[in-house]
């Protein structure tokens, strides 16, 4: 019984080796996705909302710069979209629960001549109890701001790494990542 299941996970780890999958962020900070995340410069963005988006891709970014700060070839613009929604009513018609959404559309401009190398969106969403205390609902409606302007961030800078997998966002006299496309 033993060697069926080393043979079968000998099988099965063959199988994978061999689908072509391979690390987003290979060869460190010399790779082709974390050269091109060190180019980037986050925009000011409007609202307490936008302060905390940026500083988040900031946070994520600043680990690919070396600790120098904002790139200078690719600019990063986001505009958001904060909500909040009552949908939990009630006999008396008071609201007992809330949806804050945080919608991000975000693009990824070419400092230099302006052009638009990516054009995305990025949402996330929480739930929120309302309760009796008017300043624990705000904190919980802040609280959750926070955790979905990170949550944004995040998706934000994935979808910039598969960008920049992809071949996106490279200057002309940098090579390709193996496999890349």
């Amino acid at each position: 019984m033993r060697t069926l299941f080393t043979a079968s996970l000998v099988a099965a780890s063959l199988l994978v080796s061999g689908c072509g999958l391979r690390p987003l962020y290979a060869n460190g900070s010399k790779g082709a996705v974390a050269q091109v995340l060190a180019d980037v410069d986050v925009a000011p963005i409007e609202g307490h909302s936008g302060f905390l988006v940026r500083n988040a891709l900031r946070d994520r970014l600043q680990a690919t710069q070396g600790g120098q700060g904002a790139g200078k070839r690719l600019r990063l613009d986001v505009r958001l979209e904060d909500s909040i929604t009552g949908f939990g009513v009630r006999a008396d018609d008071a609201v007992t629960r809330e949806r804050r959404t945080l919608r991000a559309r975000y693009q990824l401009v070419d400092a230099a001549s302006g052009e638009v190398l990516l054009d995305a969106t990025a949402f996330s969403d929480a739930g929120i109890d309302v309760v009796g205390s008017e300043y624990a609902t705000i904190a919980a409606e802040s609280s959750a701001l926070e955790r979905l302007a990170s949550a944004v961030a995040d998706q934000i800078v994935t979808r910039l790494a598969v960008f920049a997998d992809r071949g996106g966002g490279r200057t002309a006299d940098a090579p390709a990542a193996p496999g890349g496309q």
